[in-house]
Parts: C-alpha cells; structure tokens; sequence
C-alpha cells in the first residue's frame, strides 16, 4: 500500500497496529527520521524504548545475521503492549530477508518498520513494501510541505488561532527551513503564545523566526536590489568566509528577482509571492521603482550568470557572481 502527503502524514501520527510493516524512505534523512520517531511513538507509547519493546538493528547487521530480524518479531518481552523491530537504513540488498520476515509474521508479532535512503521507482525494497497487503510505503521527496501539512503541524504546537498573512509567513518559512527547524520554530512559536488567546501575527511569525546563514544572503541580495553597491563587496566578502557558494547566492537572487517580477506584474502579487513580513515593505516597495522592464533584464543577467557559474568555464566563480550583482545594483531603473 502507497501512501503519500496528508494520508502518509495521519498514518504516521495513528499506524494500524495490525499491519505487518512500515516502509519510510527519502533522500533528505531528517525528514524520515521525524516520521519514524513519529510513527514508533505511536505504536508504542512514550515508554515502549524504557520499556524494551522497541529493537533496533542496522541493516548492516542483518546482512550478517538474518535471523535477528525474526528473533526480533517473535521475541516476547517483560512488559505488555505493542512491540517494534526497527530496521535503520535499508537497502534493496536486505530485501529478500524482510520479505520473509513479513511473509512470517503474525498477529501479535512485533511490527517491522524500515528506513531507507532514497529509493528509485524500481527499487525492490519499495516494490515489496507496495505490493504486500499488510504492509505500507511513504516516500518522502523534497516537494515543499502542503497547506494541510502545515496545519497539521501547527495543530500538533497547539497553534489554533493565525491571522491569515500570519499563515502565509508560516508556510513560506515551512518551505524555506528542514522539517527539523520549522517544527522547532513552531515548537517556540507555540510556548511564546502560550496563554495568550489573540492571534499569530507576521510580526510574532518574523520575532521567532531562526536567523540562519540564509539571512545574510538575503542582506546581500537586497542590497544589490535596492542599488547599494558599496555593501556588495563586504557582505560578500562574509558569506564567501563562511562558505557560501556562489550558486547558492545565484540561486537565492534568481528567486528574490522573481519575486520583484511577479509583485511588479500583478497588483495581488505580494500576496501570492508569500513574501515573509519582514521583506515584505522592502520587497514592494523595490517592485515598484524597478518596473517590469528593468526586472525581465535583471532576470536574463542572473540566468546567464547561473550557467556560467555551472559550466565549465575556469573564471572564478565568486568573481563571477560578484560583477554581476554590482552590475544589477547599477543598472538603470
């Protein structure tokens, strides 16, 4: 059985005791990681591990031992309840001794859950997750997080009251942070309202946002969209000291000159854009003394410098991404 985006995410939080196994697996290890943790939690309860009835083992220690998987399974412990044999990092190499171990298990058995890297579609660990009638197979893929996702979320911190462009902030933060960050933030979110029934606003959204290294490229791009050239130099001069890649600061002002694009086309634009409260001032107002034109230019500069930058050419890169943001902080508007 497949299941993906919210139906993955509510099995996640209530597994059917009475499937035979579970199969999660994505390239991104965070992500499956706190599906996982989910999904054993529930299965077991908050004291299953103290308890002993969570068995953990390496898929590089099945591949020597096949038979701890179905020692595993059948094992009976010292404390009642639901059990769970937990196989970390699988791969199509480990998949004829899982399939075995499915095909014996029983009712009352421990239930068999599996983590794996990221899985092509032919793989055959996923193909016998999909095909088995007792068992179930997420993906998790690096698409951003849905509306339903973000408020599941939301309603798990206990945030129930969010003004509409608070909402908006939120989702835009869900899709610019790891599943790890954001669930922390609204983890900090949630005991900063703690009691206080007004709700979210931007403004407490942009206070318990993460300051992370992306706000420094952010600095930098609005910098040179806002034509203040001597700080280019400076701030890049940081992030290159702190390991920023030019591509990276490539890529984040292709997505900022977007922005500008669709908030100068479209007089709903800095809704749909989902611009972060903080840049939102900012963002509007450097749409509008840029204008359409100037910005469809400074679109075509930031492409062609991001195939320079990922071509074989021997300039150097940050000399590259340098001239070009000096020469869009200098362009005409």
């Amino acid at each position: 059985m497949i299941l993906k985006g919210v139906e993955a995410s509510r099995y996640c939080a209530k597994p059917n005791p009475a499937h035979a196994g579970l199969l999660i697996f994505g390239a991104d290890p965070m992500r499956v990681a706190l599906r996982r943790q989910e999904a054993i939690a529930a299965l077991i309860g908050p004291e299953g591990e103290a308890e002993m009835r969570l068995t953990r083992i390496a898929a590089s220690e099945l591949r020597k031992d096949a038979a701890a998987l179905f020692d595993a399974i059948k094992a009976v412990g010292f404390f009642p309840g639901p059990r769970v044999a937990f196989v970390e990092d699988a791969t199509d190499g480990i998949t004829d001794t899982i399939a075995a171990a499915l095909k014996d298990w029983k009712p009352g058995d421990a239930q068999i859950t599996v983590t794996a890297g990221g899985l092509t579609a032919k793989s055959a660990l996923k193909t016998l997750f999909e095909k088995h009638p007792s068992a179930v197979c997420i993906g998790l893929y690096d698409d951003p997080p849905s509306r339903e996702e973000i408020e599941d979320a939301l309603k798990k911190a206990g945030l129930t009251q969010i003004e509409p462009t608070a909402m908006a902030d939120l989702s835009a933060l869900a899709r610019a942070l790891d599943p790890g960050d954001f669930r922390q933030t609204l983890e900090k979110i949630a005991l900063y309202k703690w009691g206080d029934a007004t709700p979210l606003t931007p403004a407490e959204v942009a206070a318990m946002a993460p300051a992370t290294i992306e706000a420094e490229v952010d600095d930098l791009v609005i910098a040179t969209a806002e034509g203040r050239t001597p700080a280019i130099g400076p701030l890049l001069r940081r992030l290159e000291g702190q390991g920023t890649a030019p591509v990276t600061i490539c890529i984040a002002a292709l997505r900022h000159f977007r922005t500008l694009h669709l908030v100068a086309a479209d007089p709903n634009g800095i809704n749909k854009a989902r611009v972060i409260f903080k840049l939102r001032d900012a963002v509007q107002r450097q749409a509008n003394q840029w204008g359409l034109r100037a910005l469809e230019q400074a679109l075509a500069l930031l492409v062609d410098t991001d195939l320079t930058l990922r071509s074989t050419s021997k300039a150097p890169a940050m000399a590259v991404m340098e001239r070009a943001l000096i020469r869009l902080a200098m362009m005409k508007r």
